[in-house]
Protein backbone atom coordinates (compact mmCIF):
# COMPACT_ATOMS: atom_id res chain seq x y z
CA UNK A 1 0.00 0.00 0.00
CA UNK A 2 2.84 2.35 0.86
CA UNK A 3 4.47 1.67 -2.54
CA UNK A 4 1.18 2.36 -4.33
CA UNK A 5 0.79 5.66 -2.45
CA UNK A 6 4.37 6.69 -3.29
CA UNK A 7 3.82 5.81 -6.96
CA UNK A 8 0.60 7.85 -7.10
CA UNK A 9 2.33 10.76 -5.38
CA UNK A 10 5.22 10.60 -7.86
CA UNK A 11 2.86 10.54 -10.85
CA UNK A 12 0.91 13.49 -9.42
CA UNK A 13 4.10 15.51 -8.94
CA UNK A 14 5.23 14.73 -12.50
CA UNK A 15 1.84 15.73 -13.94
CA UNK A 16 1.72 18.97 -11.94
CA UNK A 17 5.29 19.87 -12.92
CA UNK A 18 4.54 19.24 -16.60
CA UNK A 19 1.34 21.28 -16.35
CA UNK A 20 3.10 24.25 -14.72
CA UNK A 21 5.92 24.15 -17.26
CA UNK A 22 3.52 24.30 -20.19
CA UNK A 23 1.56 27.15 -18.56
CA UNK A 24 4.71 29.13 -17.79
CA UNK A 25 5.73 29.29 -21.45
CA UNK A 26 5.27 32.82 -22.68
CA UNK A 27 2.39 33.25 -25.10
CA UNK A 28 3.39 34.43 -28.55
CA UNK A 29 1.40 36.03 -31.32
CA UNK A 30 1.53 36.62 -35.04
CA UNK A 31 1.34 39.97 -36.78
CA UNK A 32 0.36 40.32 -40.42
CA UNK A 33 1.19 43.63 -42.08
CA UNK A 34 -0.30 44.80 -45.37
CA UNK A 35 0.34 47.81 -47.58
CA UNK A 36 -1.80 48.73 -50.56
CA UNK A 37 -1.72 51.57 -53.06
CA UNK A 38 1.94 51.27 -54.00
CA UNK A 39 2.61 53.47 -57.03
CA UNK A 40 4.01 50.52 -58.99
CA UNK A 41 5.08 46.91 -58.56
CA UNK A 42 8.82 47.55 -58.93
CA UNK A 43 11.21 46.27 -56.29
CA UNK A 44 10.13 45.01 -52.87
CA UNK A 45 8.57 46.32 -49.70
CA UNK A 46 10.78 46.21 -46.63
CA UNK A 47 8.94 45.78 -43.34
CA UNK A 48 10.90 46.69 -40.20
CA UNK A 49 9.44 45.82 -36.80
CA UNK A 50 10.55 47.69 -33.66
CA UNK A 51 9.97 46.84 -30.01
CA UNK A 52 11.66 49.53 -27.91
CA UNK A 53 11.56 53.26 -27.33
CA UNK A 54 14.14 55.34 -29.16
CA UNK A 55 14.43 53.01 -32.15
CA UNK A 56 12.37 55.18 -34.53
CA UNK A 57 13.27 57.18 -36.59
CA UNK A 58 15.68 54.67 -38.11
CA UNK A 59 16.63 55.94 -41.58
CA UNK A 60 19.47 53.44 -41.99
CA UNK A 61 17.46 50.45 -40.70
CA UNK A 62 19.91 49.61 -37.89
CA UNK A 63 17.65 49.52 -34.80
CA UNK A 64 14.93 47.07 -35.80
CA UNK A 65 13.80 44.04 -33.84
CA UNK A 66 12.99 42.04 -36.97
CA UNK A 67 13.02 42.87 -40.66
CA UNK A 68 11.57 41.15 -43.73
CA UNK A 69 10.96 41.94 -47.37
CA UNK A 70 8.03 41.02 -49.54
CA UNK A 71 7.46 40.91 -53.25
CA UNK A 72 4.83 43.27 -54.64
CA UNK A 73 1.78 41.87 -56.38
CA UNK A 74 -0.66 44.27 -58.06
CA UNK A 75 0.65 47.26 -56.08
CA UNK A 76 0.18 45.42 -52.78
CA UNK A 77 2.49 43.63 -50.32
CA UNK A 78 1.87 41.44 -47.27
CA UNK A 79 4.21 39.98 -44.66
CA UNK A 80 3.76 38.05 -41.40
CA UNK A 81 5.88 38.05 -38.27
CA UNK A 82 5.37 35.07 -35.96
CA UNK A 83 6.26 34.08 -32.40
CA UNK A 84 6.17 37.65 -31.09
CA UNK A 85 5.86 38.03 -27.32
CA UNK A 86 3.19 40.38 -25.99
CA UNK A 87 4.40 43.97 -25.99
CA UNK A 88 4.53 47.29 -27.78
CA UNK A 89 5.63 47.26 -31.41
CA UNK A 90 5.98 49.76 -34.25
CA UNK A 91 6.27 49.21 -37.99
CA UNK A 92 8.30 51.13 -40.56
CA UNK A 93 7.94 50.24 -44.24
CA UNK A 94 9.91 51.20 -47.34
CA UNK A 95 8.84 50.71 -50.94
CA UNK A 96 12.37 49.85 -52.02
CA UNK A 97 11.96 50.25 -55.76
CA UNK A 98 15.64 49.66 -56.57
CA UNK A 99 16.09 46.95 -53.88
CA UNK A 100 19.16 48.52 -52.26
CA UNK A 101 17.80 48.25 -48.69
CA UNK A 102 18.01 51.96 -47.93
CA UNK A 103 15.92 55.11 -48.19
CA UNK A 104 17.04 56.97 -51.31
CA UNK A 105 16.75 60.76 -51.10
CA UNK A 106 15.66 63.28 -53.70
CA UNK A 107 18.41 65.28 -55.34
CA UNK A 108 19.59 68.03 -52.93
CA UNK A 109 16.61 67.42 -50.60
CA UNK A 110 16.40 65.34 -47.44
CA UNK A 111 13.08 63.86 -48.60
CA UNK A 112 12.76 60.18 -49.59
CA UNK A 113 12.07 59.53 -53.25
CA UNK A 114 10.65 56.08 -52.49
CA UNK A 115 7.50 55.43 -50.50
CA UNK A 116 7.65 55.09 -46.71
CA UNK A 117 5.10 54.40 -44.01
CA UNK A 118 4.66 53.91 -40.28
CA UNK A 119 2.07 52.26 -38.10
CA UNK A 120 -0.54 54.80 -36.88
CA UNK A 121 0.49 57.37 -39.53
CA UNK A 122 -1.48 58.77 -42.46
CA UNK A 123 0.97 61.56 -43.30
CA UNK A 124 4.43 62.84 -42.35
CA UNK A 125 5.58 66.42 -41.98
CA UNK A 126 7.91 68.68 -40.01
CA UNK A 127 5.40 68.82 -37.15
CA UNK A 128 4.37 65.18 -37.52
CA UNK A 129 7.63 63.23 -37.36
CA UNK A 130 7.37 59.57 -36.40
CA UNK A 131 8.81 58.22 -33.17
CA UNK A 132 8.28 54.99 -31.27
CA UNK A 133 5.67 56.42 -28.88
CA UNK A 134 3.47 57.69 -31.70
CA UNK A 135 3.87 54.69 -33.99
CA UNK A 136 3.66 51.90 -31.42
CA UNK A 137 0.70 49.68 -30.60
CA UNK A 138 0.06 46.88 -28.11
CA UNK A 139 0.27 43.35 -29.48
CA UNK A 140 -1.61 40.99 -27.17
CA UNK A 141 -3.38 38.77 -29.73
CA UNK A 142 -2.87 37.65 -33.31
CA UNK A 143 -3.35 40.85 -35.31
CA UNK A 144 -3.34 42.44 -38.74
CA UNK A 145 -2.15 46.00 -39.39
CA UNK A 146 -2.51 47.98 -42.59
CA UNK A 147 0.14 50.63 -43.21
CA UNK A 148 -0.48 53.61 -45.45
CA UNK A 149 2.27 54.21 -47.99
CA UNK A 150 3.39 57.84 -48.25
CA UNK A 151 5.22 59.31 -51.25
CA UNK A 152 6.71 62.76 -50.62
Amino acid sequence: MKTLFQSLLLITVILLTTSFQSQSKEATYSLTVTVEGLRNSKGVVQFALYNSDGTIPDEKFENYYRIKTSEINKNRAVISFSELPQGRYAINILHDENENGKIDKKFLLPLPKEGIGFSNYESIGLNNRPNFTRTSFLLNKNSTKEIKIIYL
